[in-house]
């Protein structure tokens, strides 16, 4: 049986697919190269839906820096590829923080108490979430349409290769997708591993709106768990400076599936920057992490 990575993007346009997929690619190697392995990497694809949204790409001909298709930040290779530091006083804090944010905004069966403070925050701040959580399709058929394409890209990649060993990587709003497909458009396909990075999986928003889906879908008591697609791992990486993954302990909300398979959480480093400038919610920077390598080395060598 073959093997095959599969990934999908997140937030905000992007450069052209085949060289986004290129920087991915350059960013897993430049990784397995830092831990001196010499593991042969699968067939990679790209659930790409950039262009769903935003039409035409970034450029990388583009040299106008005001221009809306400039692209601020493209692979670069790191200086400093190195495992976590401890973060332990961060990590309590934000740990308390996710408490008090949780009992202010979720109510026990995970609707929100203030529907409104998220809408408006998403409509101010992020474009594509607003058209992806489109809920009245009467009103707005063409955000529906758009988010049920934006499923597809995703569904016909896991269909062409459900007869492989899939390794599902998702990145950002990537991740959210990826649930949505995984737990309630495609549940029969099984995907070996399902890898989260820099996933806003944990914002309240987004657990209640799984919650409801859930109940709807299932017709079942709400139960937050890992998606019975998920056939043998799932793995969580976020750095503890990722303003979009604040909740970076999934482990604390998702139980696990039927398999028992369950979230695994790792802290990471990611080393991403351009200019001097660090972006610590980039996927190239996720990429490299020795701790996503390894887990990538063990799906390659498993038989």
């Amino acid at each position: 049986m073959a093997k095959v990575i599969i990934a999908i993007h997140g937030l905000r346009n992007k450069p052209p697919k085949n060289l986004l997929l290129e920087w991915g690619r350059k960013s897993i190697l430049e990784g397995i190269a830092y831990l001196g392995s010499e593991v042969k990497l699968p067939k990679m694809e790209l659930a790409y839906w950039a262009d769903i949204l935003h039409g035409q790409p970034l450029s990388p001909d583009e040299k106008d820096t005001k221009s809306p298709y400039f692209i601020d930040e493209y692979y670069v290779p790191s200086r400093k590829i190195k495992k976590v530091e401890s973060h332990i006083i961060r990590q309590r804090l934000l740990l308390f923080l996710k408490k008090i944010i949780y009992r202010i905004f979720l109510k026990k069966d995970f609707s929100l108490r203030f529907p409104k403070i998220p809408k408006k925050f998403i409509h101010n701040n992020f474009s594509e979430l607003e058209v992806y959580f489109n809920e009245n399709c009467e009103t707005n058929e063409k955000a529906c349409k758009r988010r049920d394409e934006i499923n597809s890209r995703l569904i016909s990649l896991l269909e062409k290769y459900k007869n492989d060993e899939i390794f599902l990587v998702a990145h950002s709003m990537g991740s959210i997708i990826a649930f949505d497909v995984l737990s309630f458009l495609a549940p029969d396909i099984r995907i070996n591993t399902f890898v989260t990075m820099g996933a806003p999986l944990g914002a309240p928003f987004v657990l209640s709106r799984i919650a409801r889906l859930n109940k709807s879908k299932l017709q079942e008591h709400i139960k937050l768990q890992t998606p019975e697609a998920v056939s043998k791992h799932w793995y969580n990486f976020a750095d503890i400076k990722d303003s979009i993954a604040i909740d970076y302990k999934l482990s604390d909300e998702f139980k696990a599936n039927k398999k028992g398979v369950k979230v695994q959480d790792f802290l990471v480093l990611n080393t991403y920057q351009i200019n001097g400038k660090p972006n610590h919610h980039k996927s190239f920077g996720y990429l490299r992490t020795p701790e996503f390598i390894n887990v990538l080395i063990d799906f390659i060598n498993e038989k």
